[in-house]
């Protein structure tokens, strides 16, 4: 199914099934948990280091503590049995203690031939315990490191020789449960945002989309109007908005339907008024046989006007295609033309109304003398179906003057009649909105400006002092074009 463009419906139109991990709810999940595990990750940088350091003081302070107890003994070799007790108590290799003046070593054991590392944990800095701890977790495992600092206050500093191998085991079961933690409290986190979240922002947000569909695929339908949740916050206001289009977008359709019955009622009226009026031109055609003043007289202007007539019927249905046909322009004498437009009113009859016309005898207009008939026939028609009326009017007017300024010409109807309501105002050019006079359709004025925007020109309502209502019309000539000058020369 597509609309008259070509393009495909709005309720043919395919939607993608939405699963969890492409939804919102997914996304939404996903994107906590690892925004936690974000956080997780910048506390467990310092926190594996600050292990590391904590892991490499504790065997400086139980090797310093079997040093305080080995140091009251004279100063000889500790036998066998007691080196290798105390190194396995510290993880060492070996165990140096010094002081300001002399350095022993407390015990030793299978002495490495060279060592890989050292570090000072007398001073050590933060970027640096971060170096040092990721070098051991990637690098490490199998090497020698010398680890020194001092004894408690003193001045005496101990050492020790130690196999890396038990302190990165020890940081990766250290990393392993930070992990784990970490995804514990993620997901311990996650869970109550994505439940908070999807309560207050993904259901609403699915309840406004699945009433959009239904909506679409019977626009026309009230019951497919959303019910608002009466909330406060931005979805519950974007709800409002939502319902109050979909209502404006209801009536706008019920509109349009009826515009389209009109359309084809008057279709059909047409194409049999058309079928009368042609017989009645052909009737017509006799009376310039009979010889008679009167006849003489009036039968060419009833043949124009049932000739014109014959034109509208065939171009009633223009508006309907939103569209006038393309003005063939010409230069109109307008005296003339105004003229025949109070003939067609009978305003020379009517002796109750004034018809006043101040227009040059040579005033031409660059326009489509059928056209601007129509606009000035409207206009004129009004004024005076709004003078006949009002009773209250001791004479009534209707004024229409022309004046050429340069290449634009300008075309006022006034007349003094009650005026425009203000309610006919705010519509003025609207179709079946713009009608001041019961039962009338607005259409009159929408068609005006129609042509005259065709011409190039403009049309609108003039404030005045005094009462009544003035229309004027300006419309410019074409541009000459350089070739036609020359010829014209």
């Amino acid at each position: 199914m597509v609309d008259k463009d070509g393009a495909p419906s709005l309720t043919e139109t395919p939607v993608p099934a939405v699963g969890f991990l492409s939804g919102l709810s997914g996304r939404l999940l996903l994107l906590t948990a690892v925004f936690v595990l974000i956080a997780e990750v910048l506390i467990f940088v310092p926190s594996i280091a600050n292990m590391r350091l904590m892991w490499l003081r504790d065997r400086l302070n139980i090797a310093a503590a079997a040093s305080v107890v080995i140091e009251g003994l004279p100063d000889q070799e500790l036998p066998r049995n007691v080196q290798v007790e105390t190194l396995l108590a510290t993880g060492a290799k070996a165990i140096v203690l010094k002081k300001a003046d002399a350095s022993r070593m407390v015990a030793a054991v299978d002495m490495p031939p060279s060592v890989d590392a050292q570090y000072d944990l007398s001073d050590v800095s933060t970027l640096a315990s971060v170096y040092d701890a990721f070098d051991t977790l990637m690098f490490g495992g199998d090497r020698i490191i010398r680890v020194y600092g001092p004894v408690g206050e003193t001045t005496t500093r101990i050492e020790l020789l130690l196999d890396e191998h038990a302190l990165r085991r020890a940081m990766l079961r250290a990393a392993r449960n930070v992990f784990i933690l970490s995804m514990i409290i993620s997901l311990a986190t996650a869970g109550p945002i994505f439940f908070a979240l999807n309560r207050l922002l993904i259901r609403p947000m699915r309840r406004m989309t699945a009433n959009i569909q239904e909506f679409a695929a019977d626009p026309s339908n009230p019951a497919r109007v959303l019910e608002p949740s009466g909330g406060r916050d931005e979805i519950a206001v974007a709800g409002i908005h939502l319902a109050a289009m979909q209502q404006t977008l209801q009536r706008t359709l019920k509109e349009q339907k009826n515009l389209a019955d009109l359309g084809l009622a008057v279709s059909k009226i047409n194409h049999d008024m058309r079928n009368i009026l042609s017989s009645a031109q052909l009737m017509s055609d006799r009376l310039s046989d009979v010889d008679d003043p009167v006849v003489k007289r009036v039968a060419p202007k009833l043949l124009r006007s049932i000739d014109r007539a014959v034109g509208y019927t065939n171009e009633v249905l223009s508006y309907g295609r939103m569209r006038e046909p393309e003005p063939r322009r010409r230069f109109v004498a307008l005296r003339p033309l105004v003229l025949e437009v109070s003939e067609v009113l009978a305003l020379d009859t009517r002796g109750e109304i004034d018809f006043v016309l101040q227009v040059e005898p040579g005033l031409e207009v660059d326009a489509d003398g059928e056209q601007l008939f129509r606009v000035i026939h409207n206009l004129c028609r009004n004024a005076v179906e709004a003078l006949l009326q009002d009773v209250g009017i001791q004479r009534r007017t209707v004024l229409v003057t022309g004046l050429r300024t340069g290449s634009v010409v300008s075309i006022a109807i006034d007349d003094n009649g009650p005026g425009m309501p203000a309610k006919a105002q705010e519509n003025l050019f609207a179709a079946f909105r713009g009608s001041v006079r019961s039962g009338g359709t607005g259409l009159g004025l929408a068609i005006a400006r129609e042509l005259v925007l065709a011409h190039g020109g403009t049309i609108a309502l003039v404030e005045k002092a005094t009462p009544g209502t003035l229309f004027r019309i300006e419309l410019p000539d074409r541009p000459v074009p350089l070739d036609a000058f020359r010829h014209r020369a």
